[in-house]
């Protein structure tokens, strides 16, 4: 009997393993002092716990909670071609009722506002539709698009704090919650959030000035001992010149060159202690062709140089400045390994053009007939003023680079292979459609659609968030000292046998929020505890049917049986319905809802798991054993 028992303990081994092997993380990141923190940010590894750890939300760790509300009059006021006085008036009377009753729909408000003015929408916005309803169809779309134009704003304005699992999430068709769990300069958010998002373009420095920084910053560097001890090296490789041609509206990847492949080909060695000691910053780079690469792990200590004020001279007096690439990307190396790296740019200090002179970027698939039909691609439009500056910039550096910058962020730098006139263009070579409207969503974002205004800020004070840490933790264990000993004064061996299960389910509930990277809020404290009651209820349910078996005269071995047969449809029941209310919440809930649902969803399911499964394998344990006459329970 016993070997049929084996594939359950090892299925048991296995997950206790894994729940150890995934909450390690969380358990050596909480150990570490603050100083310890700093030197492994210094050396790039504090990533990689971080990554693995539970997150811990606004309310546990302090921070911002801020509403941000989109002006949809303001922009169905940009929007509309032609305005008069019945137009204004309509929008004022909307802009009043939102006013007064925040929460109406805004599209609801303006059809009404359309038939009780007698207003044709077509006269106002005849590039959207004939008919009121396909208009309206229209705009509402057009505020969609609008709405996600601001969450990416938003992202890349969120990325400047560093702030580990920012929440950002719409509400409503014209609201977005901010959450910045840590962040508690309320001034330098708020200032942040509301600013509009600066899309520039920047010429590329040449190499041979890139080469000679990256001497000067070497040699500004060389024999200080502070700097981060990381190693590796990079070389930035000549960038070929092409011929201008006549003046048209072409493709960029015509008109700029398609990137060559990159690598790191002999730069993948390891670089000894003596370059380091010659290249303190160049050691730290690589070559990607057209850029230099910088190793994930290197990030921090790179920026943390470019920010000393003797590199800052070096730059000003050639008038450049570094910027990064907006996402690290994948590079294999000589030994077939791969490696992630962001790309470094060296950029003139001032922008050629800004995001205003962009009318519109849109996402689409190639025209029949062009080199690249059925292929997704970017079409690009600026203004008059836009395209008449592009034009100049374009064909005054042939040859040259230049970077698209979104927040400082540098998102492509291709070459420009001819004059652009006219401002239209093509962005192609995407994977895929979503690749090519995320930067068609990023191009448009050089300015806000629409106006928005902070209408709900709090913030959460580091004491009141640790404050809550130590009373919820006082409540599970004070809640779960009480249960263990409840359960084993009156089940006595069995007791201790459903303390381990509760132990053990409240272990995996923790290993599975810190591999679905969860974050841990005070309501998820708060459904901890009901798991614990829940997991605990489970057992008293078996337990007592078990008794009930054994005051029928059926020895342990069948009172077992028959107290796990006859309770297994009552503990499905009750979980089902809990778990469907779970999921419930978490499907329409937000923010702290879904927190107290997630981690209750699957403390539901690990309880069940480890009432029905891991105790019964323990009880069969003892119950094979032929010399068991009585169990205590």
């Amino acid at each position: 009997m016993n070997s049929k028992l084996t594939p359950r303990l090892l299925i048991i081994g296995l997950i206790l393993i894994w729940a150890i092997w995934a909450i390690w993380p969380t358990i050596r990141y909480q150990g570490l002092s603050d100083a310890e923190k700093e030197s492994m940010r210094e050396e790039g590894t504090i990533e990689q716990i971080e990554s693995r750890t539970i997150k811990q939300g606004l309310d546990l760790k302090g921070g911002m909670y801020i509403v941000l509300e989109v002006d949809l009059p303001t922009l169905m006021e940009t929007l509309a071609i032609n305005k008069d006085n019945r137009f204004n008036q309509s929008i004022t009377s909307i802009r009043d009722q939102l006013t007064r009753t925040p929460e109406a729909d805004f599209f609801t408000l303006f059809s009404s506002a359309s038939n009780d003015n007698n207003l044709k929408l077509s006269r106002y916005y005849y590039d959207f539709g004939s008919s009121n309803e396909d208009i309206l169809t229209a705009l509402g779309e057009e505020s969609e698009d609008a709405i996600n134009r601001v969450l990416e704003i938003l992202q890349n304005r969120v990325d400047q704090f560093g702030v580990a699992e920012p929440t950002i999430q719409k509400q409503g068709s014209q609201r977005i919650i901010v959450e910045l769990a840590g962040v508690q300069d309320s001034e330098r958010a708020r200032s942040l959030l509301e600013s509009t998002a600066l899309l520039e373009f920047f010429l590329v420095k040449d190499v041979n000035t890139t080469n000679e920084i990256l001497v000067k910053i070497d040699q500004a560097l060389k024999g200080d001992e502070t700097i981060a001890d990381v190693i590796e090296s990079a070389s930035v490789e000549e960038v070929e010149e092409t011929k201008e041609s006549n003046d048209q509206t072409v493709s960029v990847s015509e008109l700029f060159g398609e990137t060559e492949e990159l690598g790191a080909s002999s730069d993948s060695a390891v670089v000894d202690e003596d370059m380091f000691a010659e290249r303190p910053f160049s050691s730290m780079l690589r070559n990607l062709g057209q850029a230099i690469g910088i190793p994930e792990k290197n990030v921090y200590a790179v920026k943390k140089i470019l920010e000393r004020p003797e590199v800052r001279e070096k730059l000003a007096a050639v008038g450049g400045t570094f910027m990064f690439s907006h996402k690290v990307e994948e590079y294999p190396l000589v030994d077939g390994t791969i490696e992630k790296m962001y790309s470094l740019y060296l950029l003139e200090d001032e922008a050629e053009l800004t995001g205003g002179v962009v009318e519109e970027a849109k996402a689409n698939l190639g025209p029949q007939g062009s080199t690249s039909a059925g292929q997704p691609i970017v079409n690009l439009t600026m203004n008059s003023d836009g395209a008449r500056k592009w034009s100049i910039v374009t064909g005054s550096n042939v040859g040259r680079q230049i970077a698209i910058v979104l927040d400082k962020k540098v998102h492509m730098a291709p070459n420009i292979r001819e004059k652009i006139s006219g401002g239209g263009t093509l962005i192609e070579g995407f994977a895929n459609i979503n690749e090519a409207k995320d930067i068609a969503i990023v191009l448009r974002a050089g300015a806000l659609p629409a106006p928005v205004d902070i209408i709900e800020e709090r913030v959460v004070g580091p004491s009141l968030g640790a404050d809550s840490i130590r009373r919820g933790t006082q409540s599970v264990l004070i809640g779960l000292g009480l249960v263990l000993i409840f359960m084993l004064i009156y089940y006595k061996v069995s007791g201790l046998i459903a303390d381990f299960a509760l132990i053990w389910n409240i272990v995996l509930v923790l290993a599975v929020l810190a591999s679905l990277q969860a974050t841990l809020t005070l309501p998820g404290i708060a459904g901890l505890i009901l798991t614990v009651g829940m997991s605990i209820d489970s057992n008293v349910i078996i337990f007592e049917r078990i008794r009930e078996e054994l005051r029928k005269g059926k020895t342990p071995r069948s009172a077992v049986d028959g107290g796990y047969d006859r309770a297994l449809t009552a503990i499905i029941d009750a979980n089902v319905t809990t778990l469907i209310a779970a999921l419930v919440l978490w499907q329409f809930g937000t923010g702290p809802v879904r927190g107290f649902a997630t981690v209750l969803f699957w403390g539901i399911l690990i309880s069940m798991f480890t009432a029905i499964f891991v105790t019964r394998t323990i009880f069969n344990l003892f119950t094979n054993r032929k010399n068991l006459s009585k169990l205590s329970i």
